[in-house]
């Protein structure tokens, strides 16, 4: 009788660890990233109803929801993580994930159906140069000074168009540059009326704030992609423009290229 006492408590002790082991391969298995890397053409991703998908990026972001699925589609953002619930099937939709910081911009064509397996945690990541250095700022060759990069830039940009006067200062290496302020044909479609305000360089590179206004009487969502010209970033003050008329219908884009604006567009 003891030895069968023995031989179940040895059994029970080897189930246990099993089931440990189990659970901390399930886990691994879980926690294993599907690496993809951004090559500015829209990443397709598939969703599977009730279960949440992680996508990992490089700095803290924040989600653009179509209207067509915002109560579909539950998003969450921190530190650079973004969670994704489907509370319901849907079909391919854009999702505009733009970087807090230096306003880089990532597109995902996203799906959402009933049946499916759970997807690995997602991370973003981009190789070479195709994005804008995460160091806030570019190294000056000349006197081993440190001028300002994309993000001061347009930080420098917004704050000299929306900070009180009496925040406002001059930035070392920060010239301002002459830009007509005729209105120019900015974006595709004609829908959305751009008018210069003032641009500036610094180091090889201009930045260029320009007023948008919506020209229409529906709401319109600003897309990086409608824009003409050769940028090396585009930064929104707001993604989506109200009904022409209405106090939202105007929005800033701050525009960074290695030449004037005239010549860049």
């Amino acid at each position: 009788m003891q030895k069968t006492n023995a031989f179940n408590r040895t059994i029970a002790i080897w189930l246990g660890v099993a089931l440990i082991l189990v659970q901390s391969l399930v886990q691994a298995e879980s926690d294993t990233f599907e690496r993809i890397e951004w090559k500015k053409a829209p990443i397709r991703l598939e969703l599977v109803v009730g279960q949440e998908q992680r996508i990992e990026f490089p700095d803290s972001v924040k989600v653009g929801v179509p209207a067509s699925v915002q109560g579909l589609l539950r998003t969450q953002s921190v530190n650079g993580t973004v969670y994704l619930l489907a509370h319901a099937s849907f079909e391919s939709n854009r999702l505009m994930v733009r970087e807090l910081d230096s306003g880089y911009i990532y597109l995902f064509d996203v799906t959402a159906t009933e049946e499916g397996d759970a997807s690995h945690p997602i991370q973003i990541y981009v190789a070479g140069t195709s994005k804008p250095d995460k160091d806030s700022a570019t190294a000056s060759s000349d006197a081993g000074q440190v001028q300002p990069g994309y993000i001061q830039l347009t930080r420098f940009a917004a704050q000299q168009l929306y900070a009180p006067s009496r925040l406002l200062k001059d930035s070392p290496g920060i010239v301002r540059v002459p830009v007509s302020r005729d209105p120019v044909d900015l974006l595709h479609g004609g829908t959305v009326e751009a008018i210069p305000l003032v641009a500036w360089r610094s180091n090889g590179l201009y930045v260029t704030a320009v007023k948008l206004t919506n020209r229409t009487n529906q709401a319109q969502t600003l897309d990086p992609r409608d824009l003409r010209g050769s940028w090396l970033t585009a930064s929104f003050q707001h993604h989506r423009l109200l009904p022409n008329g209405d106090e939202a219908d105007t929005t800033v884009v701050y525009l960074i290229s290695a030449r004037p604006f005239e010549v860049s567009r």
